[in-house]
């Protein structure tokens, strides 16, 4: 096992810069996400920290140890990529052995390692068989045992599961935790699946065209965005985003998108922020149904109505704004319905228009 570390590293393609000093810090045994929208740089980012790219400018460093100069091979990692990389000619325990064949490892020893990774990963039963004879979840199971068999510091994965459906990905995904808390390797895995992110990582590191915006843990970057990127990232529905200004109608503060729509704003937001450009931005859970005329509510109209199960989803025009509602209960009112809800306050967030950073409100301080 080993951290890593990044420090202020860029890429470069002749005259065109792709990473624009990114610094990144991973521990001993943690197993972080990189994750964001296609070209980001993120598989470039693993491409570098593997080897596999030269790195511009900047220091990476594995185990406590320098490595920008040292190749692929001498920097201790495995790597799982996206399309399995499987030697169709050879058998799974052929696949999984084969780069400790070209050390020159001992066949007992081999042999040793690729049963141990089978059994962690459930192959024993198919290392006679040939890779068109497996499914892609099997397939993808093959590629990772190729890689504990190599016993490294480091483990990397680029999307390993974009090639999965569905209902396999989620399997695939706990199998991949699972392994991480058995092993307790030190693992970065990219993807731009925010779903996967939230699911699988220790910590998450959002980028975006190069520039990491926000690092935490799952539900910090949930619960507190930094930005607006994020905040429109992060989250399945996304955050509900509506520009506008703060302002006082009556003595009593209110958002105004800059379609019309008021919302009240008493909770989130205070005086030094009338007239000034922000974005309103609250999650679809944190809306609730209510009567018609309760205080503080809000009517809208239905647009579309999408039963997902265990909740529903719900397209809402206010005013002349869009928003998207997520209810536990059942809403089986038909498009062009009208229906009453307010948010939760306490759970908007404010951003700034300019700069996209988010508006933190300290708490008050009460006197002793």
């Amino acid at each position: 096992m080993a951290s890593i570390s990044l420090n202020n590293i860029v890429k470069r393609y002749g005259a065109f810069q792709v990473i624009h000093g990114v610094d990144i810090d991973v521990r001993d045994g943690e197993f972080v996400v990189l994750v964001g929208p296609s070209g980001c740089g993120k598989s470039t980012i693993l491409r570098m920290i593997a080897g596999l790219e030269a790195i511009s400018g900047g220091t990476l460093s594995i185990g406590g140890r320098k490595v920008n100069g040292l190749s692929s091979k001498e920097r201790d990692i495995a790597m799982v990529f996206q399309n399995y990389a499987l030697y169709p000619h050879m058998t799974v325990a052929e696949n999984m052995g084969f780069s400790l064949k070209l050390r020159g490892s001992a066949k007992t020893e081999i042999d040793s390692r690729v049963r141990r990774a089978a059994d962690i990963l459930a192959l024993s039963e198919y290392l006679d068989r040939y890779p068109r004879h497996l499914s892609g979840g099997q397939r993808q199971r093959v590629a990772m045992g190729r890689a504990i068999v190599r016993d490294p510091a480091v483990f990397l994965f680029d999307e390993p599961l974009s090639n999965l459906d569905a209902k396999l990905r989620i399997s695939m995904r706990a199998e991949i935790k699972d392994l991480h808390q058995r092993l307790g390797i030190t693992m970065i895995y990219v993807t731009h699946d925010q779903v996967e992110a939230m699911t699988m990582a220790d910590r998450i590191v959002v980028l975006r065209d190069g520039v990491v915006e926000q690092v935490g843990r799952p539900l910090e970057l949930y619960d507190w965005p930094d930005n607006i990127f994020v905040a429109g990232f992060i989250g399945s529905p996304a955050m509900n985003l509506m520009p506008g200004k703060v302002e006082a109608v009556n003595g009593t503060l209110c958002f105004r998108t800059r379609n019309g729509t008021v919302f009240p704003a008493e909770k989130y937001a205070d005086h030094d922020d009338i007239g000034l450009d922000t974005v309103l931005g609250v999650r679809p859970e944190n809306f609730e149904i209510v009567a018609e005329g309760t205080p503080g509510s809000l009517k809208g109209k239905i647009q579309l109505v999408e039963p997902m199960g265990s909740e529903t989803h719900v397209n809402l025009r206010v005013g002349q704004d869009d928003m998207i509602a997520a209810f536990r209960q059942r809403v089986g009112d038909h498009p062009g319905a009208p229906l009453s809800f307010r948010f939760e306050q306490e759970s908007v967030h404010l951003f700034r228009q300019d700069t996209g950073r988010r508006i933190v409100r300290q708490p008050q301080l009460v006197p002793t």
